[in-house]
Parts: C-alpha cells; sequence; structure tokens
C-alpha cells in the first residue's frame, strides 16, 4: 500500500508505530546525555552545533496556540533546521513529552526550583560513536516520507501512559 491508497492521510497503525518509536529514541537519548531541552538552549545548540543535532520535537498543547512568541521562535527554529537539513516533528502534548523525559506530568524542574521548557527538545548524535538506533531511523524515516509529500513538519500525537 502506497500514501495515495490512504487519501493523503497515514493510517493509525503507522503513527503509532512511529510515536512508540519516537518515544524510544528519546528514552535513549536521555540515557546517553544526547537531549537539549528548552527554547533557549535548543536555539544556542542549533548555533554551535547544527550537524550534531539528529531530531527536532516541538510540543505544545492547546493553551500554547495562542502564544505568539512561542510561535514566533518554533518558526525560526523550523526554518533554521530545515535550511540545516535536521528533521523536526512536532507533539501534541508537552505534557506527555515531559514524562517521557523524566520531567513529570508538573512540566519538570531546574535546581533551583525553576520549570523546564520542554516546547523543544533536540536529539544530538553521541559523539563517541555512530548512533545506529532502529528507532531513530524509523523517525527520520518517516520525516522524509512527509516532506516527500509536502509536509515539512509533521505532527503526532503522543500515547497517555
Amino acid at each position: 500500500m502506497t500514501f495515495e491508497d490512504f487519501n493523503g492521510e497515514y493510517p493509525v497503525e503507522k503513527m503509532d508505530s512511529v510515536s512508540k518509536a519516537l518515544e524510544e529514541v528519546l528514552s535513549a537519548a536521555l540515557l546517553q546525555g544526547c537531549i537539549t531541552v528548552g527554547v533557549y538552549e535548543a536555539a544556542k545548540s542549533l548555533n554551535v552545533d547544527p550537524d550534531n543535532v539528529v531530531l527536532c520535537i516541538l510540543s505544545t498543547d492547546d493553551e500554547d496556540v495562542k502564544d505568539v512568541a512561542l510561535q514566533i521562535h518554533f518558526t525560526l527554529i523550523q526554518a533554521f533546521c530545515c535550511e540545516n537539513y535536521i528533521d523536526i516533528l512536532r507533539v501534541k502534548s508537552t505534557r506527555r513529552l515531559a514524562e517521557i523525559l523524566g520531567g513529570g506530568g508538573g512540566g519538570g524542574g531546574k535546581p533551583g526550583g525553576e520549570q523546564m521548557d520542554f516546547h523543544c527538545v533536540l536529539v544530538t548524535s553521541p559523539r563517541s560513536s555512530t548512533w545506529k538506533n532502529p528507532s531513530l531511523w524509523k523517525v527520520n524515516d518517516f520525516c522524509q516520507q512527509s516532506r516527500d509529500r509536502d509536509q515539512w513538519v509533521p505532527i503526532i500525537n503522543l500515547p497517555e501512559r
């Protein structure tokens, strides 16, 4: 079956598979210390070493849609990622992304009690070796297929646990 067989929509099974693969990528990257969390931190990392970034995840909740400053940041990050051939995904649940990354449902915290910003997460490649992760390949392939269909920033749902 091809994409056209689904009238331009991905089948639910494929979306579930990509969501699961994304969770596996995030868990593995977290264990290896290959995660950058936060819009500002991500922008700094992208500026310093864009070639080391293998995936950019932008997440929003319903209330974030009206945050003009956040949407401007997203637009700039998306443009930079497209220009530098970095795969991008939009995730619909910042809270769920925070849970996966160990920030809990409350948004997580930094030292000093400050809330972490899970609106942008970068996955970087470990410097010590080539990262051979089948889940990352699945996510990258999904992003490539989406770009082939002119959907440059695909949106996925992370299932609740």
